[in-house]
């Protein structure tokens, strides 16, 4: 550039030589005089060296306890952790699990998604990839089988439920199989596993006596028939609006995601068919309902409209425990119970007990199959 191969020049010049030096360089760019100056000078003015932007105030500690609260949910995306780091951390603080101080708490509580992803890319690694399924608006393709009330996907209740087999893929023969239920409205998930397909309906009772509001309805994706009769004999005593949801492999759509990121993740593709592989896995699944449903946050499509002729896709990212709180079709006496079940949860001490009994369960099964 001109003003930089100027700029040497014109410092260490005497006054003719400056003159001289200012009118060429207004000769070739046209500039005033007093611009002219004024670029020569900043030219050769030594620059002070920046810091790489937005990593200053992010120091050791942060990342820390950013890399803590990542690994207790399961290590989510920036765009579902940032919206829960506001109420996770001052959590794990006060149960003594994060041991920082305010200032650093601020930090991590004001930490944006894009931040968040960028400073967490170094401790990733890649695994297993679930194949993407997506929630659709088109479950339901067939006639309801019952139809004691009206299909509402708005309102806490109306569930889908798929029955996962722990055969090691073997479809027949004597082994567990666990009833896994997810309502659409608010994300809440349930899984028991029982020892035969005829325990379908036990699950289902002990599972409608774990959710802060009564089953509505239940929306079936599996292709065993003995299960539909199973559902179908159950929902007709209580009642309960029966569906039945275009066949897929993993079920319907919303239970479907679940099936990855709760159920296939922890039982593998074990067999698993002994009294001590069911209690543990019953375990497992309470203690999982309690950091899923009540701390990890989830992203449900919402109508945006449509801007400039195109439609827009928003999200809202919370936890099921949130939706289910502000939903009007849920009892203030429900939500007290909530809460309070809420703050004597420690997510951390969840996430160490999953880990541990997960551990023991894929042993005891490779010990077996060995």
């Amino acid at each position: 550039m001109l003003v930089t191969a100027l700029a040497t020049r014109y410092a260490e010049a005497g006054r003719e030589e400056k003159t001289q030096t200012l009118d060429r360089l207004c000769a070739a760019t046209g500039w005033h005089r007093s611009h002219a100056r004024k670029a020569l000078l900043t030219a050769v003015r030594p620059k002070p060296a920046n810091p790489p932007r937005g990593y200053a105030k992010y120091d050791t500690d942060v990342v820390a306890a950013l890399l803590f609260c990542w690994t207790v949910l399961d290590r989510p995306a920036g765009k579902r952790l940032a919206p829960v780091l506001p109420e996770l951390v001052p959590v794990l603080r006060r149960h003594n699990e994060l041991d920082i101080d305010d200032g650093t708490a601020k930090l991590l509580t004001e930490m944006s998604a894009a931040t968040i992803d960028r400073r967490l890319a170094p401790h990733r690694r890649p695994g297993r990839t679930a194949t993407r399924i997506r929630a659709g608006s088109l479950l339901r393709n067939e006639v309801p089988l019952l139809a004691w009330s009206e299909w509402d996907n708005t309102s806490p209740g109306f569930m889908e439920i798929t029955v996962v087999g722990h055969g090691a893929g073997a479809s027949s023969g004597d082994h567990l199989h666990t009833v896994s239920a997810t309502d659409i409205a608010t994300g809440w998930t349930e899984n028991r596993t029982v020892r035969m397909i005829n325990g379908v309906g036990v699950a289902l009772d002990e599972i409608s006596r774990m959710l802060p509001f009564p089953i509505l309805g239940l929306d079936s994706g599996d292709h065993d028939t003995g299960v539909d009769e199973i559902l179908l004999r159950w929902c007709g005593q209580r009642r309960v609006t029966f569906t039945h949801a275009r066949p897929a492999h993993d079920g319907s759509r919303h239970v479907g995601q679940k099936n990855w990121s709760m159920l296939r993740s922890i039982a593998d593709e074990f067999r698993y068919d002994t009294t001590a592989e069911l209690d543990l896995l019953n375990k497992i699944w309470a203690a999982l309902s309690g950091l899923s449903n009540y701390f990890c946050p989830q992203q449900h499509s919402v109508s945006a409209g449509e801007h400039d002729g195109r439609r827009r896709k928003e999200y809202d990212t919370a936890t099921p425990y949130h939706r289910t709180l502000r939903h009007s079709a849920v009892t203030s006496e429900d939500k007290a119970i909530l809460a309070d079940i809420h703050v004597s949860i420690n997510p951390a001490d969840l996430h160490r007990q999953i880990g541990a009994m997960t551990g023991r369960l894929h042993l005891m099964a490779a010990d077996k199959a060995a």
